[in-house]
């Protein structure tokens, strides 16, 4: 087949370029308890988590600052963070330096003039959320004026939930538009419980701008994807709302009257050229019906591998840097988070309110 015009083709964007000020999810939180530490990396930064003696959760740099050795490999009492090298102590929350045991009393260098790097932390849904400023933007602490933590929308006191992982060989931005890709469901989730191939028919889909993001509008959800077929028991109509907000989340909600299901889907990168996809659901459907969250479990989790796994052979085409396109209008939301993205970028440099990259409400054409 012929390689269509270059003007058809659409540069991907710089593949290290991170969008900072923000929060992103750096582990789950329930397994930071008593005195153990737990370590991560997030956007390239070495971190250490736990949580304090009065519950609360941080996140530190990775690093001592007075010679670098990690601090992860010191000690916590559930008040302060010791390096195991000369024995300074930092409180986590803060990163303030509370005492370096070589001083003596001819000393004049007070400790608490002397900060690690501590990152605002906080726990929603289960996450330990953790905001990242951008290089050089000195020290920034859970008081500042910060935008919201992220949490999932949900709709009743009674609820389950679950959450899904899997680590990605690939940028970010790839990742981000593969999850919200309306295209490969047929071919990538064909299954007897999604969909086949021979079920691709034409959508049209109505599309308008949100703040930091935009709103595939409330719809009846596909007709050839069986777990939508499920909802038709409460004999309801079934709507769907999915949004999509800088800088790497994908919020979905199903309604069908008082019942409801929803899920935040996030993109995380961990390094350059690797990410980390996080899913957290929670519903009120079949709440009664037993082992619902086993099943629901089993198949995200083979949903979401098949996600994995098609990145992975992706990641194989990607090393040797091959052009790339998109087209409308099937890939037309992946042009708009590039757009959005360097709209972002662009006023964070420049200090200029952010100009969203979409004027009105769009209606989209596709087959899947």
């Amino acid at each position: 087949m012929a390689r269509k015009p270059r003007e058809s083709v659409v540069p991907l964007g710089p593949a290290t370029e991170l969008i900072y000020n923000d929060w992103y999810p750096a582990m789950r939180s329930e397994g930071l308890r008593g005195k153990e530490l737990a370590t991560t990396v997030l956007m390239g930064i070495p971190m250490v988590l736990g949580r304090r003696a009065d519950g609360r959760i941080f996140a530190m740099r990775d690093l001592c600052p007075h010679r670098g050795i990690p601090l992860s490999y010191g000690w916590f009492d559930g008040q302060k963070l010791t390096c195991k090298y000369h024995g300074w102590s930092f409180e986590p929350c803060s990163g303030q330096c509370v005492e370096i045991p070589s001083l003596t009393s001819r000393d004049t260098l007070d400790p608490k003039r002397i900060y690690g790097t501590a990152f605002p932390c906080q726990e929603r849904d289960g996450y330990a959320w953790v905001y990242v400023p951008g290089p050089g933007k000195g020290r920034v602490t859970n008081g500042d004026a910060l935008p919201p933590v992220p949490e999932l929308p949900k709709f009743s006191a009674k609820f389950r939930s679950q959450h899904l992982t899997a680590d990605l060989p690939c940028n970010v931005d790839h990742g981000i538009i593969g999850l919200m890709d309306p295209a490969h469901g047929p071919f990538v989730h064909q299954s007897w419980w999604w969909r086949k191939q021979a079920s691709i028919h034409e959508k049209e889909k109505h599309f308008e701008p949100i703040e930091q993001g935009f709103r595939m509008a409330s719809h009846t959800p596909s007709a050839n994807s069986a777990p939508y077929k499920l909802l038709g028991v409460y004999g309801e109509a079934i709507t769907t709302t999915i949004d999509f907000v800088l800088p790497n989340r994908r919020y979905e909600t199903i309604r069908a009257g008082d019942k409801w299901f929803s899920s935040i889907t996030t993109v995380t990168p961990t390094v350059t050229n690797a990410c980390r996809i996080d899913v957290y659901a929670a519903w009120n459907v079949f709440y009664h019906v037993p082992f619902v969250t086993a099943i629901a479990t089993f198949f995200g989790r083979r949903f979401v591998a098949q996600d994995q796994v098609t990145m992975v052979q992706q990641a194989e085409g990607l090393k040797h840097d091959p052009a790339l396109m998109l087209i409308d209008d099937a890939d037309r939301p992946a042009k708009w988070y590039f757009a959005l993205k360097q709209a972002r970028l662009e006023a964070e440099k420049t200090g200029t309110p952010m100009k969203h990259p979409m004027d009105g409400p769009v209606t989209l054409h596709w087959r899947s």
